[in-house]
């Protein structure tokens, strides 16, 4: 999901200044007048609130909460939209940087920033303006709703919808509130190596550059603060969505599992949204572990994908044990994944009430 080749139906949309509202104004909630409600449903004075949070209380939000996960299943289900909504959630938690110590949000991470120019401009992020204009009509209708827990939502929504594990996902985020909160270009993994035959770079808030795929992925994560099993557990996503040659460059224009003729959904409904691209798998719109079974078979069709940054999770000694684990126990898969997934939609995120709200 967060690899450049991993980009999911949707047209790639310009015009993201429409999808960041200006401090202060009905969509961005800023700093709060004193002795307001709080979010615990007690009186709440000034310095208790912060720029990017709604003004209101706990029952209250999590009535907005509800709401909006209501209607994001709902746009999920009838566009086939799962891939780019859990690739929009990584994109945005994906840009954290545990090493950075400095005042919150400047590590970055699922703070709400990829809504806002330069961050949804970076080449990692093409398509993803297209998933943040989707989700445009549940923030209106349901405005006290951070862009930082819609964004996570609506990832965690597309694992849980497309048969995966549900991710138990907490709220409460605040959100980035400008274009300079952003984070860096460079951040995210590349899938395979650049014409100087190097992984990732030296633009981002730490170097990710390596001449193999496993440091590339090592230094990325790492850089997160996830470890090799989070890594090969959330490799395992890429069960979901397809790659695009004229956005990765990467990928088919079309194969016989993306040009529409077979199902790819788990429940086996029809529909797949927009028809192209290359898969990792068969059924490209179903959560389960064909990904590592794929990965791990020799026989594989080979309009399927296997690139770089996939095909190490075998031959890496760290990587390969959990590889392994996975093809062979689905059950073991899932809990680990939605371990990690977890951890990723929380990392640099700012929550209040500060232990977050569960739906």
């Amino acid at each position: 999901m967060f690899v450049r080749c991993a980009i999911f139906a949707a047209a790639v949309l310009t015009g993201a200044e429409a999808f960041a509202p200006a401090v202060g104004s009905a969509r961005i909630f800023g700093a709060a007048a004193p002795a307001v409600s709080s979010r615990a449903g007690n009186a709440r004075t000034a310095p208790s609130m912060a720029a990017g949070m709604p003004d209101v209380s706990v029952d209250a939000y999590t009535e907005q909460l509800r709401g909006a996960k209501a209607e994001v299943d709902r746009i999920i289900d009838a566009t086939n939209a799962n891939p780019i909504m859990v690739r929009l959630g990584w994109h945005d938690s994906g840009t954290h940087d545990a090493s950075i110590t400095e005042a919150w949000p400047k590590s970055g991470g699922a703070i709400g920033s990829i809504r806002f120019k330069p961050e949804i401009m970076h080449g990692a992020n093409a398509g993803l303006a297209g998933a943040v204009k989707m989700l445009e009509p549940v923030k209106t209708k349901f405005p006290k709703v951070t862009y930082a827990d819609l964004f996570q939502m609506a990832s965690a929504s597309g694992i849980e919808l497309a048969g995966g594990p549900k991710i138990g996902v907490k709220y409460g985020r605040m959100d980035a509130t400008s274009p300079e909160q952003c984070s860096p270009e460079g951040n995210l993994p590349d899938a395979e190596a650049g014409p100087n035959g190097k992984y990732g770079g030296t633009s981002g808030t730490k170097p990710t550059e390596d001449p193999t795929p496993n440091g590339h992925l090592r230094k990325v994560f790492g850089r997160m603060g996830l470890n090799d099993e989070e890594i090969v557990a959330l490799s395992g996503a890429h069960t979901l969505g397809r790659a695009f040659k004229d956005r990765s460059g990467l990928g088919a224009e079309k194969t016989k599992f993306t040009d529409g003729t077979k199902v790819a959904r788990k429940d086996g409904k029809a529909g797949i949204g927009g028809k192209g691209g290359s898969s990792w798998t068969e059924k490209w719109l179903a959560f389960d572990n064909s990904y590592f079974v794929t990965m791990a078979d020799a026989k594989a069709d080979a309009e399927l994908l296997k690139l770089s940054t996939d095909k190490t999770i075998f031959d890496d000694a760290g990587f390969k044990p959990f590889a392994e684990k996975f093809k062979d126990d689905e059950a073991a898969f899932f809990t680990s994944y939605a371990k990690a997934h977890k951890k990723l939609s929380e990392l640099g995120s700012k929550f209040d009430p500060a232990e977050g709200i569960t739906l």
